[in-house]
């Protein structure tokens, strides 16, 4: 992608952030998005395109980090519980019964394999609520909804890649279907990418005693942010949960050591902006590239299962949350409604489906066009609807 288009992408996501700042009911990324198709369609774009690399190894890190360290260290441990069980177990539940589902559903449309069901349901799983979070919180009287659906997503997008990894590596017939190796896998990549996370996290908690040169700090957190990302991919663990926990280690450590103030003011003066200029780029890119996968004669079934995936989700959240007393006590019916409808698809499942076109088959070009096409009704369909349906329950 040149430079000049990179450029445009930037003006025209400053001029919808600038716009989006007198408006608190429609969330930037879905509109950035029906932009992005709209750009397929003019000659100037044609050359871009994004990369698996692209989003996992820049966009990916710096959005990750950004999310944990703002993320109060009180409000993770207050809701600790629910947060651990929606990003772990409820993450391989909701494949799990989604890609069942998926498979049945199939039957009549095209002729899918198990395998194949259950890798799109793992595309389908990590949530990304960039784009409802802020909308959350000024919907709702208190922050729960909006803190839960962060800190789950802020975790199930480590479990959700290793998920997807152990099934696309069955998928493409690179190792068998073994339940003690895929627990130890498991195991392995996501214990291994905390360790690295909190071992950076408390270094850098640390180093930033040595300086008070606030640009120096900001150097420091970009360190952090990349060096433990990249550092837990070299070992084959989880960059993703690196970047992660070293992010709420420095969160936890804004609540009891750093008290330097305007080391946190730097840091989300810096932050911000890359937040924002990455989430233009990346949104209008995901619209100019899904654009051309969205041809294809399967949307009946593509419908369908968007639809399934809200219902999957709803079932997992609302069972959990109303038969286990502790929780019970938290969330309500309703509460619980506004969790399922957040949980939209983003960042994540773009790179998981960019991931598979590391092959080429009949069933692998659908299973990329279906997921896009899911995950675009759930970025725009959802976000739209966070808002007047907070209302509604609220």
């Amino acid at each position: 992608m040149s430079v000049s288009i990179t450029i445009v992408l930037l003006f025209i996501g400053y001029i919808i952030f600038a716009i989006d700042k007198k408006q608190e009911d429609l969330p930037v990324p879905p509109i950035l998005v029906i932009i992005g198709i709209g750009l397929f369609f003019v000659p100037f774009f044609s050359e871009v395109e994004v990369t698996k690399e692209m989003i996992y190894h820049v966009f990916l890190p710096a959005l990750l980090f950004i999310s944990a360290y703002q993320f109060p260290f009180a409000d993770l441990k207050k809701h600790a519980g629910i947060i651990t069980f929606l990003a772990t177990a409820g993450t391989l539940l909701m494949v799990v019964i989604l890609g069942g589902i998926i498979y049945a559903v199939s039957l009549p449309f095209i002729s899918l394999s198990f395998v194949g069901a259950m890798l799109i349901a793992s595309i389908l799983t990590p949530s990304d609520p960039v784009s409802v979070v802020s909308v959350l919180k000024k919907s709702a009287k208190d922050n729960l909804i909006a803190d839960v659906v962060e800190g789950e997503s802020l975790l199930n997008d480590g479990t959700s890649i290793v998920i997807f990894t152990c099934i696309l590596g069955i998928f493409m017939q690179t190792q068998s279907l073994s339940p003690v190796a895929f627990v130890g896998d498991f195991l392995y990549v996501s214990l291994g990418g905390v360790a690295i996370g909190l071992v950076f996290g408390w270094l850098f908690s640390q180093a930033i005693h040595f300086t008070h040169h606030k640009e120096y700090q900001v150097m420091l957190s970009i360190i952090l942010a990349y060096g433990s990302f990249h550092i837990a991919e070299h070992f084959g663990v989880s960059g993703v949960l690196a970047t992660v926990f070293a992010g709420i280690v420095l969160s936890f450590e804004f609540g009891n050591l750093i008290k330097e103030k305007h080391f946190r003011e730097a840091l989300d003066g810096f932050w911000g902006i890359v937040e924002i200029s990455i989430l233009s780029i990346l949104f209008l890119v995901i619209g100019i590239v899904s654009a051309d996968y969205l041809f294809f004669d399967y949307w009946g079934l593509a419908i369908i299962i968007f639809i399934a995936s809200l219902l999957v989700r709803f079932l997992i959240i609302t069972g959990s949350t109303q038969l286990i007393p502790a929780w019970n006590k938290k969330v309500s019916l309703k509460e619980s409604v506004l969790i399922s409808w957040s949980g939209l698809k983003g960042s994540v499942s773009i790179f998981l489906i960019l991931s598979l076109q590391v092959g080429s088959s009949q069933e692998i070009d659908v299973i990329i066009s279906i997921t896009f096409a899911v995950v675009l009704m759930s970025l725009i369909i959802q976000s739209i609807g966070v808002h007047p349906l907070a209302k509604k329950l609220l």
